[in-house]
């Protein structure tokens, strides 16, 4: 799935996209986040994009979170 997500600093500003695209994760995940189904988001929004792109996505997504480092501090 990596190699469906590139970071190239020329295209929106470094975020991550969709690879050969410029559709960046975070708008795909927000389609996602609003309920629309797969074959929407691409029938409606991204026609470029297959499934797998999607999946990767939000694979991408839980990586970056799985590798984040959360620090809680308690008030003294």
């Amino acid at each position: 799935m990596k190699e469906r997500i590139e970071v190239n600093p020329d295209i929106h500003f470094g975020k991550p996209c969709v690879a050969g695209t410029r559709i960046p994760v975070q708008s795909v995940l927000e389609l996602v986040g609003e309920g629309l189904s797969f074959p929407e988001i691409i029938q409606d929004y991204y026609p470029e994009l297959q499934v797998e792109d999607i999946q990767a996505c939000i694979r991408y997504a839980i990586d970056m979170l799985a590798s984040e480092d959360i620090h809680i501090s308690t008030p003294a």
